[in-house]
């Protein structure tokens, strides 16, 4: 029950801060590529797409043109290996398995975005 009511809340502002990226691009007009001006401080970039997985690796493309490509969950997880108390190697490996989770989610809602959209 606490999953679905978790769906109901975090799904509906998911969409609406992708849609209010998606409106302030369209309010900016076409562009001939990235912004050359920085992004605002504090300011998170939006991201627009999510491919490939956790196993093989993701590819994150943000709004302005860049992207991330962050390391593997195996590679991820190896270095959580090298912290030196077990209480810094859970946390990390915690943390890891958080991030790799909710990339999935986010590609899956980039794409039910894209499909209902």
């Amino acid at each position: 029950m606490k999953k679905s009511v978790t769906h109901l809340v975090v799904l509906p502002l998911l969409v609406l801060a992708l849609l209010g990226g998606a409106a302030g691009l369209a309010l900016a007009g076409p562009s001939s590529g990235p912004s050359s001006s920085p992004p605002a401080r504090g300011a998170r970039p939006v991201v627009v797409d999510v491919t490939g997985d956790a196993a093989n690796g993701f590819e994150i493309s943000y709004a302005d043109g860049s992207q991330a490509f962050p390391p593997t969950d195996s590679e991820s997880m190896a270095e959580c290996g090298e912290y030196d108390t077990l209480r810094q190697r859970v946390r990390c490996r915690t943390e890891v398995r958080t991030w790799y989770r909710d990339l999935g989610d986010l590609q899956r809602s980039l794409a039910w975005v894209r499909e209902h959209g």
